[in-house]
């Protein structure tokens, strides 16, 4: 089950999962973890078998433009779809507010799992938060 919710509602279970995903096993800073848009954004929650175990954030850029990221799913639970899940929920929940173009910034690893959901990689790859990243997009 994919619920979305505002960070208001979902800071208790999605904090935790980006916190294990990516400052114990990525070593990001916990200072940069949590950011300003954290609280404008709406956050994608996974819950399979009663254990919430994955996370992503939609915010919204423009009217027709959101960006997709800070996706994070617990080890345990990683190959089983649930990443999918999230992003096909978000862009989901994107469409019914308008949006037609969606943004992200994928580490290079990720980026094989981006584009069989159609986005599209471009420009250089960046440093972001000391990991290798590339931006990618989709537009519907």
């Amino acid at each position: 089950m994919i619920l979305i919710k505002p960070w208001n509602e979902a800071k208790n279970i999605a904090y935790p999962i980006r916190h294990a995903v990516f400052v114990i096993e990525q070593g990001v800073p916990k200072e940069i973890e949590i950011d300003e848009h954290d609280p404008h954004a709406s956050h994608a929650l996974a819950c399979f078998n009663t254990e919430y175990v994955g996370t992503a954030r939609l915010i919204k850029l423009s009217r027709s433009c959101g960006q997709i990221g800070r996706m994070a799913v617990l080890a345990h639970s990683r190959n089983r779809g649930v990443g999918g899940r999230l992003l096909v929920a978000l862009i989901e929940y994107g469409k019914t507010e308008g949006m037609v173009e969606y943004l992200l910034h994928a580490q290079l690893g990720a980026i094989p799992f981006y584009e069989k959901l159609g986005f599209i990689p471009y420009g250089k790859i960046y440093d972001e938060a000391g990991i290798s990243h590339r931006n990618m997009i989709l537009l519907i």
